[in-house]
């Protein structure tokens, strides 16, 4: 059933977008017709409503495989909802008068079709494990791995580290100062981080940040890019991202023993939910007698990549 409504979404698609790029087409020659009942600032407005309606279309229609951005780690939540209804994003993302346009010609072209659920929100828990990932926890196997063709990481990177905030902190700090591109957060990030939390830090590099892949700067990252898990001030954990320096990370001491490391791996780069989605919702309520943050003008919740 799953896989009819997707191959029904890849169709519709398809059938949406040939309708868009007609429309633009036809509202394109209008100008140059010698009588308008509508003004060239109402055609162009159409067109871009139209352009940014069905630029996704095509993929859509013809989508690549999904896969995890990470060698061993699931599909998330998301990428999971557009396996089965690859229409999800553009429905989800649209406005009334875009969803009435769509249906509009769908009903015109006489064909059937259900719009998909609302997309799903990030996991806030640790996801269940497969039975490969069982397998690999009972016979030890680091699940941290290579992209093909790609050098693994060395085994002084393949180790999960607690850490309290001081430094979680000093890690940011280092990756803002170093504009390493991934970490940061200045007060804002000391502020909402729970004073007596344990984090937890996970050399994980995504495949298009793999140590060796050149930068913007013309050379090669030379940093690992980590995966934290956060304990904020409300007690609840969530996922961000710094860049490290190997050697930053290999003097942070390890303590947890191997058989916690393995078992927390999963944990961590299982939840979804990230330090900017909390920051969102926490924002109407922030306020510095509840968490004593005083607000600066170039302070924001930290994203993650």
């Amino acid at each position: 059933m799953r896989s009819q409504e997707a191959e029904l979404d890849r169709d519709i698609a398809a059938l949406l977008a040939a309708m868009a790029f007609t429309e633009i087409r036809h509202l394109a020659g209008r100008p140059q017709r010698g009588k308008q009942d509508t003004s060239h600032d109402e055609v162009l407005d159409r067109i871009r409503f139209l352009a940014n309606l069905s630029h996704n279309l095509p993929g859509v229609a013809r989508p690549g495989a999904r896969r995890p951005s990470r060698q061993g780690k699931p599909l998330s939540s998301f990428d999971q909802a557009m396996t089965e209804r690859p229409m999800s994003w553009v429905w989800n993302t649209a406005g009334p008068d875009a969803r009435a346009w769509m249906l509009r010609h769908i009903e015109q072209a006489g064909r059937s079709w259900t719009p998909p659920p609302p997309l799903p929100q990030s996991r806030r828990a640790p996801s269940s494990m497969t039975p490969r990932q069982r397998v690999g926890l009972l016979l030890r196997r680091w699940p941290v791995k290579a992209p093909s063709g790609r050098q693994p990481l060395p085994a002084e990177a393949n180790v999960l580290k607690a850490l309290d905030t001081e430094a979680v902190c000093a890690l940011n700090d280092e990756a803002r100062r170093l504009r390493l591109g991934l970490g940061g957060g200045g007060s804002w990030f000391r502020a909402h981080l729970a004073p007596d939390g344990i984090h937890y830090l996970l050399p994980d590099p995504a495949n298009y940040y793999w140590p060796g892949t050149p930068n913007a700067r013309g050379g090669k990252i030379d940093w690992w890019q980590c995966t934290m898990l956060l304990q904020m001030y409300n007690g609840e954990q969530v996922s961000s991202m710094v860049a490290v320096l190997p050697e930053t990370f290999t003097a942070v001491p390890s303590t947890l023993l191997r058989k916690d490391q393995l078992r927390l791996v999963h944990h961590v780069r299982s939840i979804e939910r990230d330090t900017s989605q909390w920051g969102r919702d926490h924002k109407a309520e922030c306020a510095p007698q509840l968490c004593g943050y005083i607000p600066e003008t170039t302070d924001n919740a930290p994203t993650t990549t």
